[in-house]
């Protein structure tokens, strides 16, 4: 991506946080300084739904807030290279890189061109019954079939670019991306992914065989996925932020997104330093 001028800016912000939203009244008084355009008032992230088929058009995206924010602005930058700036208000920081005390300094050094980014790639995924779509999403983490506490082992019957890979009999299936390996998957036992990699992993969740482990695939492939045994509670979920019951016989039809998440990234540390930090690594 080329370094572009900053002439807009959109800010999305944690739900019902008061430090976020002061925040993000001190930032438009920053932007309105510099002749910088605030594109409408600050979004809540819990308006915004995985189908979500609203854009910001703007340069440059602020998230105040945690991960879950920044997974819920990820739906927000359509097909355009938008970058984004990412502030921790929350309890992890994977993806909110920069501290509170940090934003400004960053968007000073982003307004003048100075800034490196980290491009994650996306999914796309659509949930299919009896030929008619259902819906579609894109995610930053993962696309997830799973059960309730009470349902019964569910099979899932996977193919990668037509050709039949495995039966999983589990209580489901994570297929993530390299952003989402240190998330759901992690819990489920799957690798951890660098975050540049082209790679897609599809980890089992509690597989009835022990034999059935995560496998790492091409991110261009294009994956499959069909509920085989009637189940009641059997549920898809994107990102983890909303469900979508599934019957037998239903698909889901998950590729590589034309879109990647630009995250600005900071210039003073690296993705290992979130994992020792996070992961609490040699503590």
């Amino acid at each position: 991506m080329e370094k572009k001028q900053i002439r807009s800016v959109g800010i999305v912000v944690k739900p019902n946080h008061s430090e976020a939203a002061a925040t993000a009244s001190e930032l438009a008084v920053w932007l309105r300084q510099r002749g910088i355009g605030q594109l409408g008032e600050p979004i809540s992230a819990d308006t915004i739904k995985p189908e979500n088929d609203r854009t910001l058009d703007a340069d440059l995206v602020v998230v105040l807030g945690g991960d879950g924010t920044m997974i819920s602005a990820a739906r927000l930058v359509g097909e355009q290279n938008v970058l984004v700036l990412g502030i921790n208000y929350g309890s992890l920081g994977y993806l909110t890189d920069f501290r509170i005390e940090e934003m400004f300094p960053a968007l000073e050094a982003i307004v003048s061109g100075q800034y490196e980014i980290d491009r994650r790639e996306m999914l796309t995924a659509e949930h299919w019954r009896n030929g008619e779509k259902l819906v579609s999403g894109r995610v930053l983490n993962d696309v997830v079939i799973n059960k309730s506490a009470l349902a019964r082992i569910i099979n899932i019957d996977v193919k990668l670019n037509d050709l039949f890979v495995n039966t999983f009999r589990a209580d489901g299936l994570i297929v993530a991306t390299p952003t989402g390996s240190t998330a759901y998957n992690l819990s489920a036992g799957g690798p951890i992914i660098y975050p540049s990699m082209t790679a897609v992993v599809m980890t089992p969740i509690c597989p009835f065989t022990l034999t059935n482990r995560p496998i790492v695939v091409p991110d261009d492939a294009l994956i499959e996925l069909t509920l085989d045994n009637e189940n009641e509670g059997v549920v898809l979920s994107l990102d983890g932020q909303t469900g979508y019951p599934m019957l037998a016989g239903d698909r889901v039809v998950i590729r590589k997104s034309t879109t990647t998440f630009n995250l600005v990234q900071p210039a003073n540390r690296n993705y290992f330093d979130v994992l020792r930090d996070k992961l609490k690594w040699g503590r």
